[in-house]
């Protein structure tokens, strides 16, 4: 809490491995040092679509892996140093819906304007343009540094 008694700004980021999602960690990083914020990095996964037929599954290892990606990803944003209060949470479900849920009660969304999948060529990802259409509080789309 700060002197007023307010708690400190709650921002959430998206992460799925991808250069954006990297800046947009980085971004949110600093922005929660700066106003002595607390940061949500979301990493979500959900089971592969089969095409015709359902089939009952089981994780195989799609929650490590993603667990794995985000650690990966907030200890290259981060190294040695923890400046921030930081969550790392691993979410089963659609990204879009996931990250406006989590976001419903936070200060801030931060997301990278495209994921790992859709077309080269898009300017935003369709998770992103979802979130930035629905989202309860304000959003802040990052590109990476290769464009």
């Amino acid at each position: 809490m700060d002197r007023a008694g307010n708690s400190p700004a709650r921002i959430v980021v998206g992460v799925d491995g991808s250069p954006s999602s990297r800046a947009a960690l980085g971004w949110a990083l600093r922005q929660a040092r700066l106003v002595g914020g607390t940061l949500d990095a979301v990493i979500t996964w959900d089971y592969p679509a089969l095409y015709g037929w359902e089939a009952p599954m089981q994780d195989a290892g799609f929650s490590e892996y993603a667990g794995k990606v985000l650690a990966d990803c907030v200890h290259e944003a981060l190294g040695d140093d923890i400046p921030v209060e930081i969550r790392e949470m691993v979410e089963l479900g659609n990204a879009a819906q996931v990250l406006l849920e989590t976001s419903r009660t936070a200060d801030l969304l931060v997301l990278g304007s495209r994921g790992l999948g859709g077309f080269a060529g898009a300017t935003l990802g369709s998770v992103s343009q979802h979130c930035v259409q629905h989202a309860t509080c304000p959003v802040v789309i990052v590109r990476d540094q290769e464009r």
